[in-house]
């Protein structure tokens, strides 16, 4: 499993005074990593959109009814703007045949990356958020070998691509 830190992903995430005095902001690490915006910008945006609070993380329900409106409405960081797709229940769960019952059960983060080797996802899994990108899984720095969580909701983020028409002179 390839893995990177989502510190170093982030543009100018030593440089930022918020991300030294922030805790539990996964979802505003992995909105940066995933939408390529800088720290700051991901973290203002999450607390205007999401209600997140200083210091106390981003509850799931927010990201939930967030991420719906955005599927909705397209999503707006910074300067950029992106399509989201509410990955939906049947890419989440793996099909197993248990005493000749199938039955589903979540897929691992191991397990998603192997489904869903290319794109951007926004991963939800226990009290944790992330990002995959492209086969790479973007965390925080002690997360990195815990390939058997289960994910509970995943978000594709697509940045759109804008027609602009080119000027000879």
């Amino acid at each position: 499993m390839k893995y990177s830190y989502a510190s170093q992903e982030i543009k100018n995430y030593e440089r930022s005074s918020i991300a030294k005095s922030e805790t539990n902001d996964c979802f505003v690490r992995a909105l940066a990593s995933a939408t390529n915006v800088d720290y700051d910008t991901a973290h203002s945006f999450v607390k205007e959109e999401m209600n997140r609070k200083n210091k106390k993380g981003t509850q799931n329900l927010e990201i939930v009814n967030a991420m719906k409106k955005f599927e909705l409405n397209g999503l707006k960081v910074g300067s950029r703007e992106y399509e989201v797709e509410v990955i939906k229940k049947p890419l989440l769960t793996n099909k197993y045949k248990l005493y000749g019952e199938y039955i589903h059960r979540q897929k691992t983060v191991k397990s998603f990356m192997k489904s869903l080797p290319k794109g951007t996802f926004i991963v939800c899994v226990s009290k944790h958020a992330f990002v995959v990108k492209d086969g790479v899984l973007i965390d925080n720095k002690g997360e990195e070998f815990r390939p058997t969580r289960k994910v509970l909701a995943a978000y594709a983020i697509d940045e759109k691509v804008v027609n602009k028409q080119l000027e000879l002179f």
